[in-house]
């Protein structure tokens, strides 16, 4: 048996390989993913979902009014509370503007409860840790493990207006308030 530097060699070789196919696979389920996405103009998805109160919440509860639906990938996280906070802050201008803020995340009730309570959100945050809203709007993160930070402004009517993606937490809620105006004149 030959231990030399050519069985060295064949196992980087393999490694090389078996990385390599890793890194398409991932890339190649990551752009399926982004694949998936609603497109602006389409029909949103209907879901239903427990929210952090426990009952069950679907698209239609909001027929005849707008929906800012934004998905997020973890209570309590830093970017997360400032995006709810930034929601919650404006909520009385979303309300003037029969538009209702729905937030999605992989966490539990219970964990949608303790964040809403520490952070004095009044908003519905969904429950989803099966995952199957998020994947429906193609917002599953690249780890399959939580939502990616995705949001779909939806019409009274059920259409997508418009869609965010790898949304940055600051500036969101302001973003859609713009686009609200401006889809409201």
């Amino acid at each position: 048996m030959k231990t030399g530097p050519r069985s060295v060699t064949t196992g980087m070789r393999k490694f090389s390989f078996t990385l390599a196919a890793g890194i398409v696979l991932a890339a190649t389920s990551f752009l399926a993913s982004a694949a998936d996405l609603p497109t602006e103009g389409s029909k949103a998805p209907e879901f239903t979902l427990q929210s952090q109160e426990g009952k069950s919440v679907s698209l239609k509860d909001f027929k005849g009014q707008w929906v800012v639906l934004y998905f997020y990938p973890k209570d309590m996280t830093q970017g997360c509370t400032i995006e709810a906070h930034n929601f919650q802050r404006d909520q009385d201008q979303y309300t003037a503007k029969k538009a209702a803020i729905v937030g999605v995340s992989a966490d539990t009730i219970d964990s949608h409860q303790q964040f809403c309570t520490k952070e004095n959100l009044t908003f519905k945050l969904l429950a989803d840790p099966s995952k199957a809203m998020i994947t429906a709007y193609g917002s599953l993160a690249a780890n399959g493990a939580v939502a990616a930070r995705n949001t779909f402004l939806i019409d009274p009517q059920g259409k997508i207006r418009k869609v965010y993606t790898q949304v940055k937490p600051n500036p969101h809620s302001e973003e859609v308030l713009a686009a609200l105006n401006e889809f409201q004149k």
